[in-house]
């Protein structure tokens, strides 16, 4: 696997990591494993990152990043659970939080596969009828 550090970066690689770093304060190891790959989907990822995880928007940016924990858990990402576990603790999420976010993981990891094992099982609970 080939990373492209920040001393190797350049052109519009070199300018992004600056973004990224004075968005986090280093260039984290995953995007430079997609600068060696091909600086424009660096570019197209770090974008959708910046739109999505960074500016404002209707969630804050703590819930953000305990949803990206946990989809990273549920995907079995370890480097990027780790990340956004510490992010969200970075953002105030208590280690009580995170704790009870992963017991929200495993119950709903458990209950999606019992669901799922009753092939066609409709959905009866809507907002109106709660």
């Amino acid at each position: 696997m080939k990373l492209i550090s920040e001393k190797e970066a350049t052109g519009k690689t070199k300018e992004i990591y600056r973004e990224i770093k004075s968005n986090f304060g280093m260039v984290p190891n995953l995007f430079q494993a997609m600068a060696a790959v091909s600086p424009g989907w660096l570019e197209m990822n770090w974008q959708r990152e910046k739109k999505i995880m960074l500016d404002d928007g209707p969630l804050d940016r703590k819930y953000r990043e305990l949803i990206a924990f946990a989809v990273s858990v549920v995907n079995n990402c370890e480097y990027c659970t780790l990340a956004h576990e510490s992010i969200a603790g970075i953002r105030g999420a208590s280690k009580e939080e995170t704790g009870h976010a992963r017991q929200v993981i495993e119950l709903f990891a458990g209950f999606n596969a019992i669901a799922n094992s009753f092939h066609g099982l409709p959905c009866d609970i809507v907002a109106e009828s709660l």
